[in-house]
């Protein structure tokens, strides 16, 4: 188990470079010249001096793989440059705006692995049962429907027809619940047809058949020994949405006005403010490396086949 730790922990070096890379040649690959970026959101009139002074001190006119360099460099001293709009250093803006949106992600994580679980397992084990009709059926609103269309009709109804919950900001738990419903429903329809299915595939298993001649309770089988497998699945899928709900959380954060880094990232796009967006692609990738990570360790774990595969291995 430590040779399977050590060989994940690096295989995140490469993977980070590659990030690294893709975030320089952002610059490269932009029809925006971040100089004229700089001076256009400065309100500073860009003359070819003022524009090559401006390159020299970004650094544009060395060669790519100096930039590269130098972008490494400052990533590992946690430099990622200052915003052309606020002239702040971004991890400044990026920690005083993130807390918002890792408390909008993670209730909506809670909230979907609350429902999905009991509501995937228990269509697992009866399919064509009740439990199973009303999973599939919020399983296809939850695929189907855009998240900013959900967004919208939970306004409607809880708002703007019920006056139930508040439309927008923050201050209170009830702000929170229409926003983290939004981005949990896509959750819900996801893990519970992941974790349907594989109940279904785990109870056709010899070990359950073996299990239940020997006598244990159904009850024992089906939660110490059927979950356990089913729910490696949804682990990997938890990996990735984890990933995506800390930086996909941008249209549920401009259609509630939540205070968070995705709505800031939207005003860095329409400001062409490039050191917030490199920052943010650069933050994605590691989340979602950092989320693979953990999730690959919970399921060496959970699930005994892969803790024998990595003990013969090593």
């Amino acid at each position: 188990m430590g040779r399977y730790i050590v060989k994940r922990m690096l295989s995140i070096i490469p993977v980070f470079l590659l990030a690294t890379l893709f975030t320089t040649g952002m610059i490269h690959l932009s029809p925006v010249d971040p100089a004229e970026a700089y001076l256009a959101a400065a309100h500073i009139q860009p003359t070819d001096e003022i524009l090559a002074q401006k390159r020299s001190e970004f650094g544009l006119d060395q060669p790519f793989y100096m930039q590269y360099l130098h972008t490494i460099e400052k990533v590992i001293h946690l430099d990622f440059g200052k915003s052309y709009m606020s002239n702040q250093p971004v991890l400044n803006e990026v920690i005083y705006r993130i807390p918002a949106t890792i408390q909008l992600a993670l209730t909506s994580l809670l909230i979907a692995i609350c429902v999905s679980i009991p509501l995937g397992f228990f269509s697992g084990m009866r399919k064509n049962g009740i439990v199973d009709h009303v999973s599939r059926l919020i399983s296809f609103l939850g695929a189907s429907i855009p998240t900013f269309v959900l967004g919208y009709l939970l306004i409607f109804f809880f708002s703007v027809k019920l006056d139930l919950l508040p439309v927008e900001g923050v201050g209170t738990w009830e702000h929170l619940i229409l926003p983290s419903v939004t981005l949990a429903v896509p959750l819900i329809a996801t893990y519970t047809r992941l974790l349907r299915s594989s109940v279904g595939e785990a109870l056709q298993e010899p070990f359950v058949q073996y299990a239940r001649i020997r006598g244990l309770k159904e009850r024992s089988i089906m939660f110490k020994h059927v979950l356990r497998i089913a729910i490696s699945p949804m682990l990997t899928g938890l990996g990735v949405n984890l990933g995506k709900l800390l930086t996909g959380t941008i249209i549920v954060e401009a259609v509630f006005s939540w205070p968070g880094f995705g709505r800031f990232f939207i005003e860095a796009i329409f400001n062409r403010d490039l050191p917030v967006i490199q920052f943010y692609v650069l933050m994605a990738a590691c989340i979602f490396i950092l989320s693979s990570l953990i999730v690959d360790l919970l399921q060496l774990i959970i699930d005994p086949r892969i803790s024998r595969k990595e003990g013969r291995q090593s």
